[in-house]
């Protein structure tokens, strides 16, 4: 029995440890993994976002690694221009990481920013974006892509004056040359929206000749058609047509911006009122939108369309309505195309939501059921320990019993019975109370046996004392006998105090018998003998540190 609870109990403390072992082991893993996702962040963004989508986000208990799980997940994102619509709980990252890292302070904070863009609220990004770059103490290295994020952002809400010194300053702290060149005509763009054309044209120049040098044969046309439009707007029409046809020199017509192109002579020619010039422009950057831009057409027509309607008012001195309702149905497409597409993204974030709550569930089931199956297997646990504890002491208490008897064995054979009968010493006692034991006679029988059978077979004996091994009136007459009446004296003083047990402890106290050898003739634990000492001597009202038969024996004999 005790080889089989024990056996079972290191099986339940194995699998205990097995399962925090596992839990352990899979914290340190997930949280790797997670280490390597953000280290590949900046520099291979799709690589770092595969490591995520192989972490379950049910499994994440700790709030440490959820926190970096939604911030890693919502900056790469931001990163790959992806959809943010399901990135709503990056501002528990953002909060998390608070005052406590900011490196990821500020790179979570400026994820949050951007969803909140993308979820319409630009005012709320701007602000949150504005709180961050305006931290002092940080190293131009981590505010530089945050300052960047704000400066794009202004630029797609056509922001002037308020984003010219973000721009300046993203200008200033570009380590690298072709975000330096980005971040320049970022700020052109702002120079424009701000009305400031001759600020804007100056830096068109700058980054022409840039282009040039360094036969950036894109961006250098790119920055070339800027400026056409910029010396549009500053009504120096000849000067802009020229750069066009300067294009158009060092391209093809049929480049892939020749509907641009022809665009900007249409407004050059509305701009100098030559009314059909302008209409011939505008009609032949019609027909290479349809050719380039496909998919972009309904976006080309937002523009195109405001531009007839304006040289139809020119030259008829009316506005007409198919113009009116043709801008207006573009910008109608444009948006209903802007809000199925956001619908689609609240769609694929909710299923996403949806089958993460759902492996959450199946998640905390598993939890419950492995906590429930723990909590048994402690119970298990801890009953078989009490149990072995429970056996073991009475195996103790056994072996005590049985020594404390052997001693009185060898000590009754060792001082042979006298003939006399009547008995006036505490040895003469000690011999009477082993003979009423029975010993001598289980000894004769089975000397050999171990100590445990030796009690067991010494309780059985068969006597006439009621089933105690000893009697007691005996024993009674016996103290008084040879302790001046000891025990009436006792039982006169505190007879009713006193229960049968704690006045057998008392008379064997009295007469010299240890504690062991006390709970062998009484049939109790030792520890039952120490608890019902303690109840005596509350009992007679015994000092503590007071011998409690020196203070019996004083009293009695007073």
């Amino acid at each position: 029995m005790r080889l089989t609870l024990l056996r079972t109990l290191y099986i339940l403390l194995g699998v205990i440890a097995l399962c925090l072992s596992s839990c352990m082991d899979s914290a340190s893993r997930y949280g790797k993994a997670m280490n390597d996702a953000e280290r590949l962040l900046q520099t291979n963004t799709d690589s770092a976002m595969a490591i995520l989508d192989d972490i379950e986000l049910s499994n994440l208990k700790a709030d440490s690694l959820r926190a970096k799980y939604h911030y890693l997940r919502a900056f790469g994102h931001m990163r790959q221009n992806r959809s943010m619509i399901g990135d709503s709980l990056v501002s528990l990252a953002h909060k998390y990481y608070s005052g406590k890292d900011a490196v990821r302070d500020v790179r979570s904070g400026t994820a949050y920013a951007w969803y909140k863009f993308w979820v319409g609220d630009t005012p709320g990004a701007s602000a949150m974006l504005d709180s961050i770059v305006s931290l002092s103490n940080l190293p131009d290295s981590l505010i530089a892509p945050t300052l960047r994020v704000r400066v794009l952002l202004g630029t797609s809400e056509y922001q002037g004056e308020i984003l010219i010194p973000y721009a300046k300053r993203l200008v200033a702290i570009e380590s690298d040359t072709l975000r330096q060149i980005e971040a320049k005509y970022m700020l052109l763009s702002a120079y424009e929206y701000a009305e400031k054309l001759d600020s804007a044209l100056l830096l068109s120049e700058e980054l022409i000749d840039y282009a040039r040098s360094h036969k950036w044969g894109e961006k250098h046309f790119m920055f070339e058609l800027e400026q056409a439009q910029i010396l549009g707007e500053l009504g120096r029409t000849d000067e802009s047509n020229k750069v066009v046809e300067g294009i158009f020199k060092t391209s093809s017509p049929d480049n892939g911006a020749a509907d641009l192109l022809h665009m900007q002579l249409a407004m050059n020619a509305l701009n100098s009122g030559n009314l059909s010039l302008a209409g011939k422009e505008l009609a032949i950057a019609d027909s290479f939108a349809v050719k380039y831009r496909k998919e972009e057409y309904t976006y080309y027509q937002s523009y195109s369309n405001l531009l007839r309607a304006m040289i139809d008012f020119k030259q008829n001195g009316k506005m007409k309505v198919g113009h009116v309702n043709g801008f207006n149905n573009r910008q109608q497409e444009r948006y209903n195309r802007a809000k199925a597409s956001q619908w689609e993204s609240e769609r694929s974030a909710l299923q996403q939501q949806s089958r993460a709550l759902a492996l959450k569930a199946e998640s905390q089931q598993k939890t419950v059921v492995i906590l429930v199956i723990a909590l048994f297997a402690f119970i298990i646990v801890v009953s078989a320990a009490w149990i072995i504890r429970q056996r073991r002491l009475r195996e103790r208490e056994n072996e005590e019993r049985a020594e404390a008897l052997q001693k009185m064995v060898e000590e009754l054979k060792s001082s042979p019975v006298p003939m006399q009968p009547e008995v006036h010493t505490p040895e003469a006692l000690r011999r009477a109370m082993l003979q009423q034991l029975g010993i001598i006679k289980m000894v004769a029988e089975t000397p050999t046996e171990q100590n445990r059978e030796m009690l067991r077979k010494i309780s059985s004996i068969e006597s006439d004392t009621d089933g105690e091994l000893v009697n007691w009136n005996n024993v009674f007459e016996l103290i008084n006998t040879l302790y001046d009446g000891f025990y009436d004296k006792l039982m006169t003083a505190h007879g009713e105090l006193l229960t049968d047990k704690e006045k057998q402890i008392i008379v064997l106290m009295v007469a010299g018998f240890s504690t062991k050898e006390i709970s062998v003739i009484t049939g109790q634990t030792t520890s039952t003998i120490y608890v019902r000492k303690s109840s005596i001597r509350k009992k007679l009202g015994v000092p503590e540190k007071e011998d409690i038969v020196t203070f019996l024996r004083e009293k009695t004999s007073d």
